[in-house]
C-alpha cells in the first residue's frame, strides 16, 4: 500500500472511497475476477463490518443489482430486483450517500479518479495537495465503466436545462410516457409530462435519492426520462457521471 493510498485511507476511511491497489500474494485470484494484479479495497457500513467481525475473514461480492441496471439504495430495491436469486438480504438501512464510492487508482506514482463518487474530487485534492485527473478511459477495469450503466428500463435523454420543457412537450406529443427531472430553478414552471421529479437543491440529497428517482419513474410507467446535468463540481461530478451512463447506448 503506497504512501498516497495510506494518506487517503487515513483521511476518508470509513467512507465511500475505493482504492485500487496492486494485489498482494495472499489475495486469491478468484476474489478479483479479471482485475489482473490489482485488487480493490474499501471500508463497509456498520452492518457489514459486524458481519466481517463475526465471520472472521474477508468477503468478496458483486454489487446487489443486475449488470448495467439501476443500483439499489435500500434492501427493498435488492429484493425487488434479485428476488429468489439470493438466499438472504442483510438490511442495514437505506444508503446514506446514494451514489457509489469514488474509485481512485493508487497503483502508479500519480493517482487518478476512475469513477467519481461519494468522496469529491475537491476533498481528495485538498488532502493530496495537487490536482486529480478523471480520465475517460482506463487500463484498470473497475465498476461503472460500461457505456450503459445504472440504467432504468426507461430510456434516458440528457438535454440542456433550457431545452427541458420543449423536449418534454415534444416527446409527449410523440406518444411517450415522459418523466422529467426538473432542476430547482424550474419548480414553479409547469411541465407537460407523465411524471415529474423535483431535483433537490442540495447535491448531497440529489446523490442520495438519484437511483430512487430513476426507479420511481420506471414504476410510474415512464418509457422516456428527460434530465439535464448538474454543475460538475462536488457531488455534481458523480451525479453527472451516473446520468451519462444511464443515458448511454444499450445493447438492444
Amino acid at each position: 500500500m503506497p504512501p498516497t493510498a495510506r494518506l487517503l485511507a487515513e483521511r476518508f476511511w470509513p467512507g465511500p472511497l475505493t482504492l485500487v491497489l496492486r494485489r498482494g500474494r495472499r489475495v486469491p485470484p478468484a476474489s478479483h475476477g479479471r482485475a489482473g494484479d490489482r485488487g480493490r479495497a474499501r471500508t463497509r457500513p456498520p452492518v457489514a463490518l459486524a458481519l466481517l467481525a463475526a465471520f472472521g475473514g474477508g468477503v468478496t461480492g458483486p454489487s446487489a443489482n443486475r449488470f448495467g441496471q439501476v443500483s439499489p439504495t435500500t434492501a427493498n430495491h435488492v429484493r425487488a430486483e434479485l428476488g429468489g436469486a439470493v438466499d438472504l438480504v442483510l438490511d442495514g438501512g437505506p444508503c446514506q450517500v446514494g451514489v457509489e464510492s469514488t474509485i481512485v487508482d493508487a497503483t502508479g506514482e500519480i493517482p487518478s479518479i476512475l469513477r467519481p463518487g461519494g468522496v469529491t474530487r475537491e476533498d481528495l485534492q485538498t488532502v493530496l495537495e495537487h490536482p486529480l485527473e478523471v480520465p475517460s478511459t482506463s487500463r484498470v477495469r473497475v465498476p461503472g465503466q460500461h457505456p450503459s450503466h445504472y440504467a432504468p428500463r426507461a430510456r434516458v435523454v440528457l438535454v440542456e436545462p433550457e431545452q427541458l420543457l420543449s423536449e418534454a412537450e415534444r416527446a409527449q406529443e410523440l406518444g411517450h410516457q415522459v418523466g422529467v427531472f426538473v432542476p430547482p430553478s424550474f419548480t414553479d414552471v409547469p411541465v407537460k409530462a407523465h411524471a415529474v421529479v423535483a431535483v433537490p437543491t442540495s447535491m448531497a440529497a440529489y446523490a442520495r435519492e438519484l437511483y430512487g428517482f430513476l426507479r420511481e419513474l420506471d414504476q410510474q410507467g415512464c418509457d422516456l426520462i428527460i434530465a439535464s446535468l448538474p454543475a460538475q463540481e462536488g457531488l455534481g461530478l458523480a451525479i453527472a457521471n451516473r446520468l451519462r451512463r444511464a443515458a448511454g447506448p444499450r445493447r438492444c
